[in-house]
């Protein structure tokens, strides 16, 4: 087998910029190379065969990244800022000379430049959705579209620290749990209420003070579409620029009862205004040595 010609000097420096800007900014934004993949419709290994410089980066992996890090494609790859442009202008010139310039046409043009490499029903989406685009129709997002088995969904773990006891602090430590794929359908029937799949996310407890409940480097999985209180339960929020997983109980008059599950640590009264919720727990996932 004959090995992988290297990339030139100039595709590899295009891949090494994507990569520190994912490096700089997924903690902030919650991005890990497996959402990142999903987004793009392709592999983790693909994303990770980028960012490491073995395959050149391409014009529609290079439009979802800009997306997903909120940065100009031109910051990472001048290039394929210029070929992008040149797809825009052209579908410019042919308004002005009265010709359709449809969004099937445009997907077409991508294609046919870049497409090698992409499975054919990823292929199929994406003219599909400029087709209904072109119509004026709208299609749907289904983050509950069916998975491998069933009707499973990725669900990103936030890289942050959730403090169970006090202050978060930086880890470098492997999780127990990184990105997983589950099934909404299953975690209602276990009585887990949420609306939206998308809402649905990781993260880690630190900390004794909710234990036995929460126990020191727990995953939970929590609904940040919850950003403010909705009856008592425990919520991950920030107060006094620390962030917390706390029972929250309203004792009236604004005022909000902050409980730990382990009565070593008395409850502390905080304004209910000055509690910034970010998410409610919805699940723990202890793990037991059998």
């Amino acid at each position: 087998m004959s090995k992988k010609k290297e990339l030139s000097p100039e595709l590899k420096a295009e891949c090494d910029a994507a990569k520190a800007l994912f490096v700089s900014r997924k903690n902030a934004l919650g991005l890990t190379q497996a959402s990142l993949a999903e987004s793009a419709d392709i592999s983790a290994a693909a994303v990770a065969m980028y960012l490491n410089g073995t395959n050149p980066l391409n014009a529609k992996f290079a439009v979802v990244f800009s997306r997903l890090l909120g940065v100009p494609v031109e910051k990472f790859s001048k290039r394929l800022a210029k070929e992008i442009n040149g797809l825009t202008v052209a579908s410019e010139q042919a308004v002005e000379r009265g010709e359709s310039a449809t969004a099937l046409d445009l997907v077409r043009q991508l294609l046919d430049k870049q497409g090698k490499g992409i499975a054919e029903d990823v292929k199929a989406r994406l003219l599909a959705a400029a087709k209904s685009a072109d119509r004026g129709e709208v299609m749907e997002h289904d983050s509950c579209r069916p998975g491998a088995v069933g009707d499973e969904v990725w669900i990103t773990h936030l890289d942050m620290r959730a403090a169970v006891g006090g202050a978060y602090t930086p880890h470098h430590y492997p999780e127990i749990l990184q990105d997983v794929r589950v099934s909404p359908r299953h975690l209602r029937d276990m009585g887990v209420e949420f609306r939206e799949p998308r809402d649905l996310k990781l993260v880690t407890g630190w900390g004794q003070s909710m234990a036995p409940t929460i126990k020191h480097r727990d995953p939970m999985l929590v609904d940040t579409s919850v950003r403010e209180f909705a009856g008592d339960g425990i919520y991950m929020f920030c107060w006094e620029d620390r962030h917390y997983i706390k029972r929250l109980q309203w004792v009236g008059e604004g005022e909000l009862s902050m409980i730990s599950d382990d009565t070593r640590f008395p409850p502390q009264s905080i304004r209910a205004k000055d509690a910034d919720i970010q998410a409610r727990a919805l699940l723990v996932w202890n793990a037991t040595l059998i």
